[in-house]
């Protein structure tokens, strides 16, 4: 049976809804961007008007961009590596990816675009042998292993996955320094990091399942059924969900976020929540321009138009417990401490080309998780980007660390990470070129894409073998050609990076600052009179 609608009526209810979300946007990018506002009525309109996804489930706006946003330079896939002993074969691979990540629907269907957006669809011919695949890295001398392990990974990471097949693969060595190692790719339309730690979670041995439920939300008719898709693809990122993980102060702020989405809602309540809704929409306003008016980044050889082809490298990890200790004497935090010692080792690498540092800084992005954990099995993208700048200039140790806990508390309580999500909202709303020019404001401000996830204190098992490492990037977008990865795993943190060849053609350099500089911190504190 096929669902009839007044699609004028729809077309034109969600048009008005579409604009209050665009046209700020609009007005301050003239008339280009009013022209895709206006595209991006016309594509909602299609959408509610014929193109729901019937024959499948519709991809959510912020997804969409994430899979528009490809290209030349940098994909948008989620890699990751696994260091396994002792190895696993590909049969027991195979069998663990049948019964525990193909429980999750989304990982056997491929997409089907169109110009309102894509939906995901169940793929019929879907075959393990093109999502499972086995490597032999090339020859390295003894103890050079780990160079063979990461320039395959740097290649896989420029080799886009088949958008006509489910976007994932798994390529498995078998044989790896006494184990196995797993390189996994993921497009970013899937899920964002902390969807994919639940995925993970689910894959080791003892793993839980995801909890079963249907692929869709209970089907209304008509009119009804069309406002539903528009409620959750556009409105609901901008509610409820994005407010409370934001942690945003109490009832009253939820209701007034309600409120400026649904006026007459707020009608209906009254003035009671106007002086919260005040505070929210200045707090708003004022971290919007925040966002929008971020200086340019020092200008550094880090910095540039990016080429086609990456380069991987990454440590031994550091003590937990040594980081911790550090933090406690310094009243800092795990997070200030780390991210201290990534802007010494940059400003490091930088003075070993003879490059000044003093007086730079520079922006790294940074994922914030914006949904409650117990939902990340729900896949798709819930996160934010939080702008942290690092203060590369500052060489004495202790005082760039307090300097990077100044900033950090700058940022607690921002809504920028939420604005940024916004923007990606209406971004998948718009034609690709209208997208690319909109999302360039984070590329042209930005050094590097920054992630810092807390794993399990304890290593885990998989397959019956201990994962003796773990290592992931998220990727980089436009022309940023930096990724930076810490990990905290098994009682160690690890730091990995990405980087674009032609920017940075030596990342082991980077990485060899990492623990000095880690080193260094450590002993300035040591020799801080306490006594005093």
């Amino acid at each position: 049976m096929v669902t009839r609608i007044n699609a004028p009526k729809v077309a034109k209810r969600a048009t008005r809804k579409v604009a209050a979300v665009v046209a700020p946007v609009a007005r301050q990018a003239g008339g280009a961007a009013r022209k895709a506002a206006s595209d991006a009525a016309h594509n909602v309109s299609h959408a509610v008007s014929g193109s729901l996804g019937l024959g499948g489930h519709r991809m959510s706006k912020v997804d969409t961009a994430w899979l528009r946003m490809d290209s030349e330079s940098n994909l948008m896939m989620i890699v990751g590596v696994w260091v396994l002993k002792p190895g696993v074969s590909r049969e027991a691979l195979c069998q663990r990816i049948e019964e525990r990540l193909l429980q999750y629907p989304r990982f056997r269907q491929r997409v089907e675009q169109d110009a309102a957006g894509a939906t995901w669809v169940h793929d019929e011919h879907f075959a393990m042998d093109r999502h499972v695949v086995l490597e032999k890295l090339a020859r390295k001398s003894k103890g050079r292993e780990q160079e063979a392990l990461q320039d395959r990974v740097a290649e896989l990471a420029v080799q886009p996955l088949d958008k006509t097949r489910p976007l994932w693969q798994f390529h498995l060595v078998e044989a790896y320094q006494g184990g196995s190692a797993i390189i996994v790719r993921i497009h970013h339309c899937i899920a964002d990091g902390i969807a994919l730690i639940s995925v993970t979670q689910s894959l080791v041995d003892g793993g839980k399942l995801p909890p079963q439920r249907s692929e869709q939300h209970a089907h209304r008719d008509g009119l009804e059924g069309a406002e539903d898709w528009i409620a959750d693809t556009l409105i609901k990122p901008f509610t409820d969900l994005t407010v409370k993980a934001l942690g945003a102060a109490g009832d009253g702020v939820v209701s007034s976020m309600e409120m400026m989405i649904d006026p007459q809602k707020g009608v209906e309540k009254g003035l009671s929540g106007s002086v919260d809704l005040a505070k929210l929409a200045f707090h708003a306003i004022t971290d919007a321009a925040a966002l929008a008016l971020m200086p340019d980044d020092s200008p550094t050889r880090l910095k540039g138009v990016p080429g086609n082809r990456k380069r991987v490298a990454w440590c031994a990890p550091i003590p937990l417990e040594e980081v911790k200790a550090v933090g406690k004497a310094l009243n800092c935090s795990i997070n200030d401490v780390l991210l201290s010692c990534v802007a010494g080792a940059i400003g490091a690498y930088l003075h070993t080309y003879g490059d000044s540092t003093k007086g730079k800084e520079i922006r790294a992005m940074v994922p914030v998780n914006l949904r409650p954990i117990e939902q990340a099995y729900k896949l798709g993208n819930r996160f934010g980007l939080a702008p942290v700048v690092l203060p590369i200039g500052l060489d004495n140790p202790v005082e760039r660390v307090y300097e990077v806990r100044r900033r950090m508390n700058a940022l607690k309580g921002s809504m920028q990470p939420l604005m940024a999500f916004g923007l990606l909202a209406v971004a998948g709303l718009l034609i690709k070129p209208a997208q690319d020019a909109m999302l360039s404001l984070f590329s042209k401000k930005t050094t590097a894409v920054m992630t810092n996830v807390p794993g399990p204190r304890e290593k885990l098992s998989f397959c019956g073998s201990t994962i003796d490492q773990s290592i992931f990037w998220v990727p980089q977008s436009g022309t940023v050609g930096l990724g930076i990865s810490i990990l905290s795993y098994g009682g160690g943190v690890q730091f990995g990076v990405m980087t674009d060849s032609r920017l940075c053609p030596d990342p082991q350099k980077i990485i060899d600052e990492f623990e000095p500089e880690f080193a260094k911190l450590a002993m300035v504190t040591l020799m801080l009179p306490w006594g005093e």
